[in-house]
C-alpha cells in the first residue's frame, strides 16, 4: 500500500510550534511518503488564491492529496447546530473537490447527555445522507472514521453505513480505535473501507499493544482495498518528527 501521513500526527507542531502546511508537506517528500492528508485545523485561511498554491506545492513536492480531514460531530440535539455542521461538511467537501482530495474524513459524535442511542443514530445518519447528496455532486468521498462514540465498534460503524447505503460515504478505518477485538473488526470493515489510519498501537481486549501490519496488510488486500495507508502517530512522549520515520520504515517492510 502507499503511504501517507494524516495531519493530525504533528498537531503539537503545528499549534504550538508554528508548522505550516507546505514545511509539513516537505517533511512528507523527504522521507518518501505518497501523500498526505491536509487537516481543516492546520489551514490559515481557504482562499482560491491559498488552496491554488497549496496544490500546486503538494504538487511540486511530487505528493498526492491523500485526503482532507474535519472535526465536529452529527449527533447534536439542537437541530440549528446539526444544520451548521452538515453546512460545514459541504463546504469542507468544496473545498476538498478544488484541491483535488478524494476523500473527506468526519466523524459521527457521540450519544448526548440527555438522549438516547437511537437519537443519535437518527441525527448522524440523516446528516450524512444530506452530505452524501453533495459529495456525489462534487465527486469526494466521506470517510466515516471509527472514532469513538457511535463508531467505537465495527457494528456500530457499519451500521450507520447501510442506513446512509450510498456509494459515496464509506468507511475511514483507524486501525488504532478499536479496541474489543480489533483483528475481527478489521476484517469487518475493510470492505467499506475508503481510507485508512495507521497508529502503532492499539488496545486488544484491555491490554495495548503493537498493531501487526503485515496481517493488517493481508487483510486490507483480501478486501480489494488498494487506497493510502496514512500515519497518524499519537504515541505519548514521542516525537513525530523522529518516530514518523521509523513508522514508515517499518511500513514498507511489511507491506506490499
Amino acid at each position: 500500500m502507499r503511504l501517507s501521513c494524516a495531519g493530525y500526527t504533528f498537531n503539537t507542531y503545528f499549534r504550538e510550534r508554528g508548522l505550516t502546511l507546505e514545511q509539513y508537506a516537505d517533511f512528507c517528500a523527504n522521507i518518501g511518503l505518497h501523500g498526505v492528508e491536509l487537516t481543516q485545523y492546520y489551514f490559515p485561511n481557504t482562499s482560491t488564491a491559498y488552496l491554488n498554491d497549496l496544490k500546486r506545492y503538494l504538487f511540486r513536492r511530487g505528493l498526492e492529496l491523500a485526503g482532507t480531514a474535519i472535526g465536529g460531530a452529527f449527533c447534536l440535539p439542537a437541530e440549528e447546530e446539526r444544520e451548521k455542521h452538515v453546512a460545514f461538511v459541504k463546504e469542507w467537501l468544496d473545498i476538498s473537490e478544488r484541491l483535488g482530495a478524494p476523500c473527506l474524513r468526519v466523524f459521527a459524535g457521540e450519544v448526548p447527555e440527555g438522549h438516547t442511542e437511537d437519537d443519535a443514530f437518527k441525527w448522524a445518519v440523516a446528516g450524512l445522507k444530506e452530505c452524501a447528496e453533495h459529495a456525489e455532486a462534487v465527486g469526494v468521498m466521506v470517510g466515516l472514521e471509527n472514532h469513538g462514540g457511535l463508531t467505537a465498534t465495527a457494528e456500530g460503524l457499519i451500521r450507520i453505513l447501510k442506513a446512509v447505503d450510498s456509494d459515496w460515504v464509506g468507511a475511514l478505518l483507524d486501525f488504532g480505535n478499536y479496541s474489543r477485538d480489533p483483528y475481527a473488526e478489521f476484517e469487518q470493515t475493510a470492505p467499506y473501507t475508503v481510507m485508512t489510519h495507521a497508529k502503532p498501537t492499539a488496545s486488544f481486549g484491555g491490554d495495548h499493544d503493537w498493531v501487526d501490519y503485515g496481517r493488517v496488510d493481508e487483510i486490507m488486500r483480501e478486501a480489494g482495498y488498494r487506497g493510502f495507508l496514512s500515519i497518524e502517530y499519537e504515541e505519548p512522549g514521542k516525537d513525530a518528527m523522529v518516530e514518523v520515520p521509523r513508522f514508515a520504515a517499518y511500513l514498507r517492510g511489511v507491506t506490499r
